[in-house]
């Protein structure tokens, strides 16, 4: 054997240590670039469902129209069982209850029990008789962009996972859910009439027919998205925790006019500032309420029931002024647009169509797409 052929034999091939560690760099950098279009992938394909969910809400509230010739109320009161001929606010059923059937629920809609409340009071029989129904998740109610309610004081429901929803039926650009006094809602002032939600849906009061709808179907929002509650109160997270800013009405308001936009409009902006400057001051307290979402079977604020006062993914936190008792059956407040998709949120109009509104639209225009019968023109181009 030659020197040559030696040389050749003890020639070792592979890679040296500075040759393997571009490669390692090399494949470190696609994996950096790889990952975020595939998280964008998941997001398109999961806002593409949160979509198609609205658009089925939507459909459903048409259908609904069709079969009954109003839409549904935003929440309807009815009885308790412990107490005959007595009626409650919180425990009413929502708008997306009545529209079960629509919504191919038939099954879940047959198991509730619309004579009775849907949350218990005293022993609890009324939640008990529909908690077959009520504790059924139903994910046409849900966005799978936003993590679902858990923790706190929403680990479980009567022994399932809180049956969360990120739609809400919207009362326009109003503080109100409601207007006048409700049976069973002693709380309520007797001028709370003239101050009524200016949108398409109410909790207590009428139900409204499309020829109610003077602005015209295609430029009202019927129903919106929101994030899910956190359940924790011991964190501050905005847009999704509700602040509790007392009992009183902002500075110069009243249950009148005022508490429509956009003639309150500087009375709200001024209370929003307010509200969000006392948020981190409700951390660990009760005043920090992070059940957003909790039921798709109760229409109040909070639970099925928002409005259109700030755009989509707004600075301000929501925010409740609780004239009575320690939830949502008697609060007025913001409680708006958010989403987990970047750039704002879904809103489904009154004709069907679903639309993305920006997080930078203006607020006037989001006034303007949230009531009903003002008689305000609204330019597609401006959301």
């Amino acid at each position: 054997m030659t020197g040559a052929q030696n040389s050749l034999k003890s020639h070792r091939t592979g890679f040296t240590l500075i040759e393997l560690l571009v490669v390692i760099a090399i494949i470190a950098v696609l994996i950096a670039l790889l990952l975020p279009a595939v998280q964008a992938a998941r997001e398109a394909a999961r806002r593409a469902q949160c979509t198609n969910n609205l658009k089925q809400i939507g459909l459903a509230a048409m259908n609904y129209v069709s079969a009954v010739g109003s839409l549904p109320p935003g929440g309807s009161n009815t009885g308790i069982a412990e107490s005959p001929g007595g009626s409650g606010a919180w425990g009413n059923w929502s708008a997306f209850s009545m529209m079960l059937p629509f919504v191919e629920q038939q099954s879940i809609y047959n198991a509730c029990n619309f004579m009775l409340v849907n949350q218990g009071y005293g022993s609890g029989i009324d939640g008990m008789v529909n908690s077959t129904a009520t504790r059924t998740t139903i994910k046409a109610f849900q966005c799978p962009s936003s993590p679902l309610l858990q923790g706190g004081n929403w680990n479980t429901y009567y022994g399932v996972p809180y049956p969360n929803i990120n739609y809400f039926a919207s009362v326009g650009s109003s503080l109100c859910q409601y207007g006048g006094n409700p049976a069973g809602v002693s709380f309520m002032g007797p001028n709370g009439a003239s101050a009524a939600p200016n949108g398409p849906f109410e909790v207590f009061g009428p139900t409204f027919r499309i020829s109610d709808i003077l602005d015209g179907t295609s430029n009202t929002i019927g129903f919106g998205e929101w994030r899910s509650g956190d359940g924790n109160q011991s964190k501050l997270s905005i847009p999704q925790d509700v602040i509790r800013v007392g009992s009183s009405l902002p500075g110069g308001m009243t249950l009148g006019p005022y508490m429509n936009m956009p003639g309150g409009g500087s009375y709200l902006n001024t209370w929003l500032v307010g509200c969000a400057g006392s948020a981190l001051g409700t951390v660990n307290s009760s005043n920090n309420w992070s059940g957003l979402g909790q039921f798709w079977c109760q229409g109040l604020f909070g639970d099925t029931v928002g409005n259109t006062l700030v755009a989509p993914n707004s600075n301000y936190p929501n925010c409740a002024i609780y004239l009575y008792g320690g939830d949502n059956d008697g609060s007025y407040g913001s409680y708006g647009l958010s989403s987990y998709h970047p750039g704002g949120a879904n809103v489904a109009m009154l004709d069907g169509s679903v639309h993305f509104l920006k997080s930078s639209v203006n607020q006037i225009t989001i006034w303007q797409l949230g009531s009903r019968a003002q008689g305000e023109v609204v330019s597609s181009g401006s959301y």
